[in-house]
């Protein structure tokens, strides 16, 4: 009788929410929207990542195994308090991964596919990018294997910190108890993180701990009178995958080629996304002015 894998049963875990999901929106048990499309690109982007992952996974651990090469402490992996550091550490790298994927154009153009649904559920977890591990989105986490975690630890913990982000794309939790939604991301505060509207956009980068937003300055709290508008500023309109994962790519090469400065050309690449030589672009902070602007007329 054959027996599953780890990784297997977690697939399979997966898999059942999500169709546990499906069928509680159907029936309105729950909050929610799917629509076949959208939820096949989702899968779709999954599938290659999945794909992307496996073809640099030989390049992945030996940037690693060159980092640990040269680290500065001897960690064991069977110690309880490593662990301990590492999931603090892991979900320290994690913000600074996702805030630069969020404020620089160069990292958005590889994680905004994630972003591109204007449904939030489940599947939405499944959008994932196939450029990431191209452009370096392992970065921050080098610096956990310079310390001394050995490389296969920090894959593992990594793993673990996305899975418990899973579950937080769906609208079916409206909010856990105070002090789970202080503490830890939750579905209100990942579902702030996903939306469009100007006070939402680049908030809550965390993974697990919604301390790092409140240390750092970029937490907001999900309103009911501004309820979150999924996808992007400006949506894309399509379900292929391929376009999903490549539009950005596409438009920051246009740009970069149509720049008459090597300013304009070097903010194209690296400035936050929106930007424009003249300022007037919807970046996430003209966004923000733009609202404070408008609430402050109507006081």
């Amino acid at each position: 009788m054959k027996t599953f894998s780890t990784a297997q049963w977690l697939l399979l875990g997966k898999a059942a929410l999500l169709v546990a999901e499906i069928i509680a929106v159907r029936f309105l048990w729950v909050r929610g929207h799917y629509s076949l499309k959208d939820t096949l690109a989702s899968l779709g982007m999954r599938a290659g990542n999945y794909v992307s992952n496996l073809l640099l996974a030989g390049a992945t651990v030996a940037a690693f195994a060159a980092c640990y090469h040269y680290h500065w402490l001897d960690i064991s992996i069977t110690s309880p308090w490593a662990w301990v550091a590492l999931v603090v550490l892991d979900d320290f790298a994690y913000y600074w991964f996702h805030r630069l994927s969020h404020e620089v154009r160069f990292w958005w153009a590889a994680h905004v596919n994630h972003h591109s649904s204007q449904e939030y559920n489940l599947s939405t977890a499944h959008r994932q990018p196939w450029t990431g591990v191209l452009v370096g989105t392992w970065a921050p986490w080098f610096v956990l294997a310079l310390i001394g975690f050995p490389p296969h630890m920090i894959f593992l913990q990594s793993g673990f910190n996305l899975l418990y982000q899973d579950w937080l794309h769906t609208q079916a939790i409206r909010r856990m108890p105070g002090w789970f939604e202080y503490l830890f991301n939750t579905p209100s505060h990942h579902r702030v993180h996903h939306a469009s509207n100007p006070r939402y956009v680049d908030r809550n980068y965390a993974g697990i701990f919604m301390v790092w937003d409140r240390m750092f300055g970029t937490f907001v709290a999900e309103r009911e009178d501004d309820p979150p508008k999924y996808g992007l500023i400006h949506n894309i309109e399509t379900h292929n995958p391929l376009r999903i994962a490549f539009h950005e790519w596409i438009a920051l090469f246009r740009d970069l080629f149509r720049a008459r400065s090597l300013r304009t050309a070097f903010f194209s690449v690296f400035g936050p996304p929106g930007w424009q030589a003249d300022g007037q672009g919807p970046t996430a902070a003209n966004l923000r002015a733009a609202l404070k602007a408008r609430e402050g007329t109507a006081r």
